[in-house]
């Protein structure tokens, strides 16, 4: 008989936000994402205390893509198992784990190119040693079509899920379509009310095999997206809740498409807007966020259509 399991959201808090790591309570118990440095010990460890678990008992630590907010705590929380737990992570977004610096040099390659200044990179570097617990190698690199073991007839298969990030990956319990997608599905966006993607016809893709092949019963979000009013869906989505948010997702990506390609047609132009050069994506978006603001998902999506259509041409 298959063991029984049951998942625990932990939030741990990050200034005004709050960051959200999954507990799969199975035989070997899992944790998927880790928020940053602080979060294994601030936030999970008192949540799993709560419900009668113990963080050094965590033997899986599943890593759904690299960026800063998911893979801070990775160190810290393997230091606190006893070393013991696995840390797994999509092979093309190790080096997110591996390395601070190339937390660095993806804002210098894409979204800081248009921020400008050598403050950005600035802060970018501050930030990761300020948040990333510590430089480590992944137990176990993974591409998708993995399947690992949490003991007691409890399996999660691995779903490669590129777009947000190359190395974006679904962690699916199998039987009962629990599905991790971390932030490959982005709605709206977050905070700054913009999706992000750093390969819109990939994101695209992930979108619809998540619709059509996976089919999630219950979807687990990185942050609370939002849909068209703003409104938060949170972070735990039933069955009706995920078909509707990955619609949103695909109906926000084609409009977004629409814009990104007229603008890049038309010529990119310099100008005071604090969108240039994408102003009139911008504006024909509606969009009026604060594209400065980290992880500045208007320009990371921007520059990923500027960049496939340079590969395309």
């Amino acid at each position: 008989m298959t063991h029984a399991v049951t998942v625990h959201p932990l939030v741990s808090p990050w200034g005004r936000f709050g960051l959200y790591s999954f507990f799969i309570d199975a035989p070997e118990p899992a944790v998927v994402d880790t928020g940053i440095a602080s979060s294994p010990a601030e936030g999970m460890a008192p949540a799993l205390e709560a419900i009668g678990r113990r963080i050094e008992d965590v033997r899986w630590i599943l890593l759904t893509h690299g960026h800063i907010d998911h893979v801070g705590g990775a160190h810290a929380l393997w230091e606190l198992t006893g070393r013991r737990a696995q840390v797994v992570i999509h092979e093309a977004d190790a080096p997110m784990l591996r390395s601070r610096r190339a937390h660095v040099d993806e804002y210098l390659a894409g979204r800081g190119r248009y921020l400008g200044g050598p403050e950005g990179a600035a802060r970018v570097t501050a930030a990761a040693q300020a948040v990333i617990s510590g430089e480590m190698e992944p137990s176990l690199l993974v591409k998708g079509g993995e399947t690992l073991s949490l003991g007691g007839g409890v399996t999660v298969s691995v779903h490669s899920l590129p777009g947000h990030t190359p190395g974006s990956v679904a962690y699916v319990v199998d039987g009962r379509r629990s599905v991790f997608v971390g932030d490959a599905v982005q709605v709206h966006g977050a905070a700054n009310g913009f999706p992000g993607y750093t390969d819109p016809v990939a994101y695209r893709a992930a979108l619809e095999y998540l619709r059509d092949e996976i089919r999630p019963r219950h979807l687990y979000l990185g942050h609370p997206y939002r849909r068209a009013d703003g409104t938060p869906y949170g972070v735990e989505l039933d069955a009706v809740q995920a078909q509707e948010a990955i619609a949103e997702s695909l109906a926000v990506e084609r409009r977004v498409t629409a814009a990104a390609c007229g603008c890049l047609r038309a010529g990119l132009q310099e100008s005071d807007s604090p969108y240039s050069p994408f102003a009139r994506a911008a504006e024909e978006l509606g969009y009026r966020g604060d594209p400065t603001l980290e992880p500045s998902p208007f320009f990371t999506s921007m520059h990923g259509y500027r960049e496939h259509l340079d590969q395309n041409s």
